[in-house]
């Protein structure tokens, strides 16, 4: 299960030690922020101390309350993201980054192929499996700039750091793309409802299946765990959700494992991005990209919680930038060799002599 023995378990938001002092936003001040006194304790009974780098539904963002109760997730927080110190010597994905994607469930149907190799399956009625195929074979072609943003990004610097030199291990490209492997894994139904254990027990199975039985096969690997349609993986579209995805870490026999909890997000419509950059049909999957795109931006620098780059808030660099549809950092069509597919900024230290902010593509 997520945070295993061997390490306490450690909320990026309850690493929150924002001053009494007002908040500086771009272009806009804040009054100062009141803060529980024990901000980890009430954070983690408020949330969940592993869903890191949760996405937000639209609704929940807009209405500014996001973790408003601890001064959280309001848009606009100019801090700049800084270095954890790693987790057993990980801070970021340093190499090429290989995504493996799981289709968790028998519910996903039988399996098929479409004219361009991807895999299809009956029980996704959205089609959501070849578009997540896709865009993840697309990313690092066509000189795409939106992968360079993260490349900023590294590890082996001191904690707390804002700024990488030239010699430190930087964020991987996925030159050529990033899809490393595809498991359908419909032996069983997955569960209606499953627990972030076994989320993190599906990754764990996945990374036996590809072979990646050691620290050192796993070290640029993530697993994203997409689950079919009509479930709620760790509560998703229920009355209490307020949210889209998130992305962790366990610790297993194959080493430190890097996954994301990727539910069906056509379920939740609008509120999980459809047509959040295009209108009609050819919008219909902007969320799936939008949303996995920033869970995989997320994992690959900050690839085990929180020992990569995050600011005074625990956000990471797509937490800060999510759902921005207008002005800079506006989400935007990514032009892929497999297609365009609708993405998020996410936040460069770099951007603006210095000062930070969310970029859509990178020099």
């Amino acid at each position: 299960m997520p945070r295993t023995a061997g390490r306490a378990p450690i909320s990026r938001r309850g690493r929150v030690a924002l001053a009494a002092a007002s908040v500086s936003l771009v272009g806009v001040a804040l009054p100062a922020l009141a803060l529980a006194s024990s901000p980890a304790q009430t954070v983690q009974a408020a949330t969940h101390s592993y869903r890191h780098g949760l996405v937000p539904t639209l609704e929940h963002k807009l209405a500014g309350d996001y973790n408003k109760a601890l001064g959280l997730g309001l848009p606009g927080l100019n801090f700049q993201l800084t270095y954890g110190g790693g987790v057993n010597g990980v801070g970021v994905t340093t190499g090429a980054p290989k995504v493996y994607a799981v289709f968790w469930g028998a519910q996903w149907g039988t399996a098929g192929t479409d004219a361009n190799g991807n895999t299809t399956l009956t029980g996704d009625p959205q089609g959501t499996a070849p578009r997540v195929q896709a865009f993840f074979k697309g990313l690092g072609t066509n000189n795409e700039g939106w992968s360079r943003v993260m490349k900023q990004y590294c590890e082996g610097v001191a904690s707390g750091a804002k700024t990488c030199p030239a010699s430190a291990p930087h964020v991987g490209y996925p030159t050529g793309g990033a899809l490393a492997g595809v498991w359908v894994d419909n032996a069983a139904p997955a569960p209606s409802q499953a627990t972030a254990a076994q989320i993190a027990q599906e990754a764990v199975n996945a990374a036996g299946h590809f072979g990646n039985t050691t620290s050192a096969a796993n070290r640029n690997a993530q697993y994203i765990v997409l689950s079919p349609t009509g479930t709620h993986p760790d509560g998703y579209n229920t009355t209490s959700s307020t949210w889209c995805a998130w992305h962790d870490f366990t610790s297993s026999a194959n080493g430190d494992i890097a996954y994301s909890n990727d539910p069906y997000i056509p379920d939740m419509g609008s509120s999980c991005g459809q047509n959040f950059v295009n209108a009609g049909a050819a919008g219909t999957l902007d969320g799936v990209t939008i949303v996995f795109g920033h869970e995989y931006a997320e994992t690959i620098t900050d690839q085990f919680p929180a020992g990569g780059w995050t600011d005074l808030q625990g956000q990471e660099n797509g937490d800060k930038c999510a759902w921005i549809s207008s002005g800079q950092g506006a989400s935007a069509n990514l032009a892929l060799s497999t297609g365009s597919f609708a993405v998020q900024s996410t936040w460069g230290n770099d951007f603006n002599a210095n000062k930070g902010g969310c970029e859509i593509t990178h020099a």
